[in-house]
């Protein structure tokens, strides 16, 4: 009998030291999770926010002006950004695993490659803007909103080219977990951008142009202020100045760039199709205004599960670099559960708010209804997004941008699109229809890439790290012709 309840000790002091060390494991990883999350989620929210205050200035100047600029900052910024951010998310990727393997110097490099490419891409692009109103004829847009559209549009180019450093900049930082410094300046950037605002539209009555100076001068303070640090010796091992090695190897770059910008193109042009579709429906306006107002919301509380996609990223590219396949799993798995349980308390919270959150854009009724009746598709669309973009983050500190690029190909334009078109136009549901075609294709996606992380072979993975590592490694830095900065 002694026997038997010495044993039965024993084995409950196992697992309570299991228990413990289980508790001790999680807790480390989401300090690590948070380290670069949080700043990454202050620093998005803030900047998106900016966007968002925006859009509020000019909805109280006049409903088409609203209605323009949603058309401009949905379609013609959404594209753009996308495929910035796609191109750049490259960065993200060689940039974490250089810092887990101890490549500092490496990352710089990147860094300014990354800066050639962006720049190069974002100038081919710019005709979108300069000629807003011709593309969104062509789309089949109302003739009043294209005419608005292609004006903001014109506004919207200084404000873009932010895009080039401030995206690249801030994966370049949070790989090597300094990006607290961007979340400070993101936090005086929003604190600035309100008052600035009302200042120029207000008070100097300048109206939408005043609005969208205030977007442009906030979003380059932030990028100002990263090039201050930067330059400023506070990397000194991962910044060595300006150098021509940023000019080799630049076209592998560009191939994983292209599979990271279509896999996240597709992804944020999937909206911006959206609310093509609903200009498209009776009451163009108001369907533009509503629908837009709600991805809005929901893109905001999406700049929160991008915190967490940045977090995915560095951790699985740092423990790749490493060679730590047994910590990427964990990772995963503890990134998972904490975005779950964040997501469900704003599905929640907007649950709880609906139509309240309508007039903070808008005093148009007829608007504020519509908002109104889409808010139970908004929260689950909330609740979505703290699932798939730490997958996607996943696979992006992975490199495995090419098969994302493919699921969200499937699962949103073979599946969502058709869905929601079917239902938006042949049924009486109208733009609700739109967003349920919208949410049966994320959740698609979202089973699909649950299936890609749970087959991976993460020891194959973190071969195939040290390869492309091996690959673009400069031995010796100090031997290139550097410019000093």
């Amino acid at each position: 009998m002694d026997n038997g309840i010495g044993t039965k000790l024993l084995r409950h002091h196992e697992e309570e030291e299991v228990e413990g060390a289980l508790t001790e494991r999680v807790w480390t990883e989401s300090k690590k999770i948070w380290r670069v999350a949080l700043p990454g989620v202050i620093s998005r929210v803030c900047a998106f926010g900016c966007i968002v205050v925006t859009q509020s200035f000019v909805g109280h100047i006049s409903d088409m002006d609203l209605a323009g600029y949603a058309l401009v900052q949905t379609l013609s910024v959404r594209f753009v950004n996308g495929i910035l951010l796609g191109m750049s998310s490259a960065t993200e990727t060689l940039c974490g695993q250089a810092f887990g393997a101890g490549q500092h110097h490496m990352m710089g490099i990147y860094l300014q490659r990354s800066w050639i490419v962006d720049l190069i891409t974002l100038t081919v692009l710019l005709p979108v803007f300069i000629f807003g109103t011709q593309v969104y004829r062509l789309l089949g847009e109302d003739e009043a909103i294209a005419q608005s559209g292609g004006y903001i549009s014109l506004w919207f180019i200084p404000f873009i080219y932010n895009f080039v450093f401030s995206l690249t900049i801030q994966m370049f930082l949070q790989a090597q977990l300094k990006n607290m410094v961007i979340a400070w300046l993101s936090i005086f950037q929003f604190g600035m951008h309100i008052p600035l605002s009302w200042l120029l539209v207000y008070k100097l009555g300048l109206g939408v142009p005043g609005a969208m100076i205030s977007l442009s001068v906030s979003s380059w303070f932030l990028v100002i202020g990263e090039l201050i640090y930067i330059f400023g010796g506070w990397c000194p091992y991962s910044w060595k100045g300006f150098t021509v090695a940023a000019f080799k190897d630049l076209v592998p770059v560009v191939k994983l760039s292209l599979s990271s910008g279509v896999m996240v193109c597709l992804e944020l042009w999937y909206n911006a199709v959206l609310v093509l579709l609903a200009g498209y429906m009776a009451n163009a306006e108001i369907a533009i205004s509503a629908f837009s107002i709600c991805l809005n919301i929901n893109a905001w509380e999406f700049m929160i599960s991008l915190g967490f996609l940045g977090s995915a990223c560095v951790r699985v590219a740092n423990e790749l670099g490493r060679g730590n396949a047994k910590a990427v799993k964990f990772s995963i798995k503890v990134l998972l559960g904490t975005s779950i349980v964040i997501g469900t308390f704003f599905f929640v919270l907007c649950l709880t708010l609906g139509k309240k959150l309508a007039y903070l854009f808008t005093d148009d009724d007829r608007v504020a209804d519509t908002v109104s009746d889409l808010t139970l598709l908004l929260s689950f669309s909330v609740l979505l997004n703290s699932i798939y973009p730490v997958l996607s983050g996943v696979a992006v500190g992975a490199g495995m941008q090419s098969i994302v690029a493919v699921i969200n190909l499937v699962c949103y334009y073979l599946i969502g699109i058709p869905t929601g078109a079917l239902l938006g136009y042949m049924t009486s549901l109208q733009v609700k229809g739109i967003w349920i075609g919208m949410i049966f294709g994320i959740v698609t996606q979202t089973l699909a890439l649950m299936y890609l992380t749970w087959r991976t072979d993460w020891d194959d993975q973190v071969k195939k790290s040290l390869e492309r590592l091996n690959r673009f490694y400069v031995k010796v830095p100090g031997n290139l012709d550097e410019i000093s900065n």
